[in-house]
């Protein structure tokens, strides 16, 4: 059987689950890479993870529930 190593863990979510999701990763020696809103542009999620980047807007329908910004975020990474 082999192995399938994760590459980067996209994580689209924020907050608390956010950052334990990333310390998780870390001990796994997992890259991480965190979405973030407008409001969330200071948030700890985004200063945890390698690497953040921002999907515009304020509303979770326009952000981080927007599955095809996230798709399109995931096929770059």
């Amino acid at each position: 059987m082999t192995e399938t190593k994760i590459k980067k863990l996209l994580i689209a979510n924020r907050g608390e689950i956010a950052c334990k999701v990333i310390r998780c990763a870390k001990k796994l020696n997992i890259p991480t890479l965190a979405i973030y809103s407008d409001a969330d542009i200071k948030s700890l999620h985004t200063e945890l993870a390698d690497e953040a980047i921002h999907i515009p807007g304020i509303l979770v329908s326009d952000t981080y529930m927007n599955g095809s910004s996230i798709i399109q975020i995931a096929k770059k990474i």
